[in-house]
């Protein structure tokens, strides 16, 4: 079917999309659901349409009953290693510290895109206005930058707990804690700022208002908003380089001094109790970036966009999810925590 055949069956001012998706299914299901009869000019839009995981009815409950699942088994875990840490004094120290608001990003993180996407297979009408789009891709990088850069200052963290233990309280005293985590943040609000100024110096909607994923993150909004791909593709990936892998080298240079420590180490028992503390946080950062990596090489070799949101699961959903259990599993001291709340709660 030609181009001109699917822009002559738009009714009401809803705009064209592109053949890839648009099935019988959809089309029926975009008008139902636009709400925007009239589009004010061609370089403004008032609603984005997002992709669906599955346009198979059968699949919707399962979908829906799945994502719901994974988001409560998120909140639990994350807000269960906020319990902990804030009622287990042990715990006040600096790595549970940054444990506790990686947690609290987590859940922000899966709080910005699964609740939005739960509704939206429910209701049947993947749409979200133009304000709400840029609120959720706002609050989406800021939340994943934050978890970048907590890893980040986690492994630093443990490079001083473990090369320089006699200065640790020191070095890592409250307020250098403090000034660490509001950096991250700050570093977080940059982030958005580029983005926004690369969305808004070449801001070209109109053409096209299907946004390519289950949700509006960064990369989508951007393709959306530049009519030259070359461009598009620079800015983004300037970006990501930029803020993606710029806590890389120092979690590699942390590492390497760690595992350095660990080998010029005699004690048996001090190696085991280094690589406990520290195997729970790698693991952290290789689920993450190991997510966030696929997803970004899927979106370029891959041209099913359905197959590319699928992939952006693993990132959004699975690891803030994953990620409490990953650090109650493996670390001795929030089992033992866990423990003593549990007793607690079952002798009351």
């Amino acid at each position: 079917m030609s181009l001109s055949h699917h822009q002559s069956r738009s009714r009401g001012g809803l705009s064209y999309l592109p053949p890839f998706i648009m099935t019988t299914q959809t089309q029926n299901l975009l008008t139902r659901c636009s709400r925007n009869k009239n589009m004010q000019n061609t370089t403004s839009v008032s609603e984005f349409h997002f992709i669906q995981l599955s346009e198979d009815p059968d699949l919707q409950p399962v979908l829906f009953g799945l994502f719901l699942s994974m988001y409560i088994l998120a909140l639990f875990g994350n807000l269960l290693i906020i319990l902990t840490v804030s009622s287990d004094a042990h715990l006040h120290t600096p790595m549970y510290f940054f444990l506790s608001n990686l947690s609290m990003v987590d859940v922000g993180f899966i709080s910005t895109t699964v609740p939005r996407l739960i509704a939206d297979i429910q209701t049947h009408c993947p749409v979200i206005s133009y304000m709400g789009c840029l609120i959720q891709m706002s609050l989406f990088v800021i939340f994943a930058c934050m978890d970048d850069m907590l890893l980040a200052v986690m492994a630093y963290d443990r490079f001083v707990a473990i090369c320089h233990p006699l200065y640790y309280q020191v070095i890592m005293n409250p307020s250098r804690c403090g000034v660490l985590l509001l950096g991250s943040f700050i570093v977080s609000l940059l982030e958005l700022l580029l983005h926004y100024l690369a969305v808004l110096k070449i801001s070209n909607f109109g053409k096209d208002n299907v946004i390519s994923n289950f949700f509006c993150g960064s990369s989508e909004v951007l393709k959306l908003a530049c009519s030259d791909s070359v461009i598009c593709n620079i800015v983004r990936y300037c970006i990501s380089t930029i803020f993606g892998l710029l806590p890389i080298p120092g979690i590699i240079f942390s590492y390497f001094k760690i595992v350095s420590s660990i080998m010029r180490s005699s004690s048996s028992s001090g190696k085991h109790k280094t690589f406990s503390t520290c195997g729970s946080h790698l693991s952290v950062v290789c689920l993450f970036y190991g997510t966030a990596l696929g997803v970004s090489f899927s979106s370029s070799l891959s041209h099913s966009l359905r197959s590319n949101a699928v992939a952006s699961v693993m990132y959004t959903v699975v690891t803030p999810m994953l990620n409490p259990f990953i650090y109650s599993l493996r670390n001795k001291d929030i089992k033992t925590a866990l423990r003593k709340i549990l007793s607690r709660m079952s002798n009351h």
